[in-house]
């Protein structure tokens, strides 16, 4: 027999971030009793671009979250991006409503926690995960400094090295992610970038990419990532920023009185969703978790809030964990795997610097329809397969009105 429980409730949540609250969240409003712990504390800085895409702001919007509980919201009205061969063009997204913006993790995370105690969650914070234990109708958890929570289901949403993954036996042992990515952010930022959302395909990162996406107050959030099987690595990746930040056109957008603040940091970025086990007895892994970043982009918040949405869909659903399960693995398979598998194939044709100058001279010469509606494409308005996947099409397609359209824009009366 195992010990007795301390705490129970109808599920637990690993993991306080966008995949764990959104749960949280959707699980609280449906009536059931959830337990959300963290090994942090909120609110906490977390290595990230900090970017929300389409996808992403749909699933504040349905969660609920007030766009003033995050101090560093910043709406954004398309993005500047420069070809490998230096071409600079901007694709303009609809004024209709917000369709993309940036916000720091510390502020996004802490708002979603609020939200999620709101609602009803208990959240833990500080209280990491020990051990667990399976019995035939539930499952035991010992955290530290709380003891023993029982649960019928578990939802992790602890990270890319997932503990819970580890402790039930679910494999990932030695994944190290698809992705690399290095992020600093700047204060007095004075060129364009204080207010531009900057794209740079740099010839000698393809497939990936650098960016600088601003933030109220004269910040940037500055930073490249690069593919982990890619030439760049360790000392490599680390003169290459260094590099980076003295290239004319990224002094230019920055301007000359652009400080960093603090430190550069580095983290991986898993992008595997459709060769992953998303699912283990009563546990279902979602966000990092699942591996559910794109491919194409490295970005995951979106899929993160997403992911954890569908896990509480699937067990509000479904009275069995094997039902469960076999409903969030399928809906993930609806939502993600092939946009997964479509942004696989871009990545290929990005790899190369004559691919990535031909497509982006594509989208260069398209009109500002073309563009505009590749902005759309490009921060996830839509599935990036949806042409190809009937099942998915609607009436809407690519013409649905931003998020918060009867709200003033996120950050537009910042300093």
């Amino acid at each position: 027999m195992g010990a007795s429980a301390d705490h129970q409730c109808d599920v637990l949540i690993v993991g306080a971030g966008p995949a764990g609250t959104a749960a949280a969240i959707s699980l609280a409003d449906a009536g059931r009793s959830v337990i959300v712990i963290d090994r942090a504390v909120f609110p906490r800085d977390k290595c990230c671009g900090d970017g929300l895409t389409t996808l992403a702001l749909r699933e504040l919007e349905h969660l609920g979250l007030d766009p003033a509980t995050v101090p560093s919201l910043l709406a954004v009205s398309g993005a500047w991006l420069r070809s490998p061969n230096g071409r600079e063009f901007a694709v303009p997204l609809p004024d209709d409503g917000v369709y993309a913006a940036v916000a720091t993790r510390r502020d996004l995370d802490a708002a979603l926690v609020h939200l999620a105690i709101d609602r009803g969650a208990v959240v833990h914070q500080g209280a990491a995960a020990t051990q667990v234990l399976r019995r035939a109708d539930g499952i035991d958890v010992t955290v530290e400094g709380i003891g023993v929570i029982r649960a019928d289901a578990v939802i992790a949403a602890d990270g890319m090295w997932s503990p819970i993954r580890r402790m039930v036996g679910a494999g990932g042992d030695g994944y190290r992610g698809e992705w690399h990515a290095f992020r600093q952010y700047f204060e007095h930022v004075t060129g364009p970038a204080a207010e531009r959302l900057i794209v740079w395909f740099e010839p000698d990162l393809l497939p990936g990419y650098a960016w600088s996406f601003p933030l109220p107050g004269g910040r940037a959030n500055v930073g490249f990532g690069v593919l982990r099987d890619g030439a760049l690595r360790g000392r490599d990746m680390a003169a290459t920023w260094r590099d980076l930040l003295h290239r004319d056109h990224v002094v230019e957008a920055l301007g000359p009185g652009a400080t960093p603040i603090d430190r550069h940091t580095a983290w991986p970025i898993p992008a595997r969703v459709d060769d992953i086990a998303l699912t283990h007895g009563r546990v279902i892994f979602v966000g990092d978790a699942a591996a559910a970043t794109d491919v194409l982009t490295g970005e995951g918040i979106g899929q993160a809030l997403l992911t954890g949405r569908l896990a509480a869909e699937a067990i509000i659903s479904n009275g069995t964990p094997a039902a469960r399960s076999a409903a969030y693995e399928a809906a993930v398979e609806h939502h993600l795997f092939a946009d997964h598998r479509m942004s696989r194939r871009l990545g290929r044709v990005l790899a190369s610097r004559r691919g990535a100058a031909g497509a982006l001279a594509v989208v260069e010469r398209s009109g500002s329809w073309g563009r505009r509606n590749f902005a759309r494409w490009m921060f996830e308005d839509e599935p990036r397969a949806i042409a190809v996947t009937p099942s998915r099409w609607h009436r809407r397609v690519l013409r649905q009105a931003g998020v918060w359209s009867n709200r003033p824009r996120p950050g537009a009366d910042s300093d």
